[in-house]
């Protein structure tokens, strides 16, 4: 009977992403000026559809969970066949999400325009979009029209090959940077089971929480977020650095800090890996040496091969804007609130920002004290979400830079749990055509989301009697 709860959960999850692709065309992040499905009722009813579908995922995935040994931190996996059913249901649950407008953000617009940039012979690192101009430009967000990029050179590799050819066919762009991002899940999902049984971790369960999850199919793939293929990129020079292959580790890990900037603290979890692997005198300075050095090297190519520069570095400043929301920019303008003009918002946000900077220092602190304890994997996820959680920018997806490692390394059930529960939080946080919520639109999500909660319990009660009808079908017999 277990297999049939797992088909069931499953087809649970897929009816749901189906719901969320079909809601996209109407209320996703669509194209401005081109005429597809939007506006109006179809708009209202998108949202509701999305919401609905959203809470099928989220229900169906936990169902998954509970079906089988992907709740359970320890222990072997269960095979091949586990494997093959955990690809079996990535596979499903994103394949809906792949043609649809993009879902929650607009920042692949972003993407595009900036490879448009790049091979339109414009430094991306001085000027925004509105430089550009045109169909691309007009789609991303005014805040960030005038903005440099904030993102390293393979993005922008990456992105100049895709979007001069496909200026033309901008729904074309981005199925093309979605599946960039799909490539990047791929990796994440190969080399979570590799870092799993390296840590004692079930690899069944590490795919679950962080490759099956909502948030990160609807963020990676709906959304075709970059932090996929810099997460995938990283997670593969960890797996990498366990199966005793630093060099590779080492690039690989660049690469991903060179998509976006905060992968470069893998290089600290892959030095302390390699220092577990030489044998001699002093292996932790000979292993961290190597590693700079080989970093170095690595950057210097990368960056000579994308021919944008080293502006890159200077950029790193725009997650730093005032437009962007995080735990200390809120508190900086609740304490200017707070004293009524006694501070001005720039100076309570600035103080904030170092409290952050501070917090960050303190968990790292932690976890070079407890290194032993923890393991560079597990110690760099809590780092990881140390920087997200006190960071200067907070989005709901960045969350997933510290479950990839976590994923593969907690062994501590509550862990696991706590960090799910945030992921289901945070997969209803933002509305799927990425602006600010109303009134209205929360209304409209919060019935989809009632119906996807009904549609579920429906399916529950009718397994249990299906069940039950099965038992007693049997003792009749």
């Amino acid at each position: 009977m277990r297999r049939d709860h797992v088909a069931l959960s499953r087809a649970t999850g897929f009816g749901g992403s189906v719901l969320i692709a079909a809601g996209g065309l109407g209320a996703g992040a669509l194209p401005v000026g081109i005429p597809f499905f939007a506006g109006g009722t179809n708009a209202q009813i998108g949202l509701v559809a999305v919401y609905s579908g959203l809470l099928l995922l989220v229900l169906g995935w936990w169902w998954y969970g509970k079906t089988g040994h992907f709740n359970s931190a320890a222990g072997r996996d269960e095979g091949g066949g586990g494997a093959a059913d955990g690809w079996r249901t990535l596979a499903l649950w994103s394949a809906p999400l792949l043609f649809t407008p993009p879902l929650f953000s607009r920042d692949v617009y972003s993407y595009l325009a900036q490879g448009q940039m790049v091979g339109a012979g414009l430094d991306v690192y001085h000027v925004g979009p509105s430089a550009l101009g045109g169909a691309i430009a007009d789609q991303v967000p005014a805040i960030w029209l005038d903005t440099p990029s904030p993102y390293g050179p393979v993005l922008l590799i990456v992105a100049r090959l895709i979007a001069p050819p496909l200026a033309e066919h901008l729904l074309l762009g981005v199925i093309a940077m979605r599946l960039i991002a799909v490539g990047g899940l791929a990796l994440l999902a190969v080399a979570t089971r590799t870092l799993a049984r390296s840590a004692g971790v079930r690899p069944a369960s590490a795919a679950w929480l962080i490759v099956l999850n909502p948030l990160t199919l609807i963020h990676f793939v709906g959304g075709a977020h970059n932090d996929a293929l810099m997460v995938g990129l990283l997670a593969a020079g960890l797996a990498a650095a366990v199966r005793r292959r630093p060099v590779v580790a080492v690039v690989l890990v660049v690469a991903a800090a060179l998509v976006k900037a905060p992968a470069v603290l893998g290089l600290a979890a892959v030095a302390a890996i390699w220092a577990h692997q030489i044998n001699g005198r002093f292996p932790r300075v000979r292993a961290t040496a190597a590693v700079a050095g080989t970093a170095g090297v690595a950057t210097a190519l990368i960056t000579a091969a994308a021919g944008t520069g080293y502006g890159w570095i200077l950029a790193l400043q725009t997650p730093m804007s005032p437009h962007n929301w995080s735990l200390t920019s809120g508190l900086g303008r609740v304490t200017a609130s707070l004293l009524d003009g006694g501070i001005s918002a720039t100076l309570a946000r600035d103080v904030w920002r170092w409290a952050g900077l501070l917090a960050m220092l303190i968990v790292a602190g932690l976890v070079w004290t407890y290194r032993a304890k923890l393991g560079p994997v597990y110690g760099l996820g809590l780092v990881l979400s140390a920087v997200v959680v006190f960071g200067p920018a907070l989005r709901p997806w960045y969350l997933l830079w510290g479950l990839a490692p976590l994923a593969a390394a907690a062994v501590d059930q509550r862990v696991r749990q706590i960090f799910a529960g945030v992921c289901v939080v945070l997969a209803v946080a933002v509305l799927p055509d990425g602006f600010a919520p109303d009134a209205n639109r929360v209304l409209l999500a919060t019935i989809g989301g009632l119906i996807g909660i009904a549609a579920f319990i429906t399916v529950r009660i009718s397994s249990v009697l299906l069940t039950r009808a099965g038992a007693l079908a049997q003792e009749a017999r």
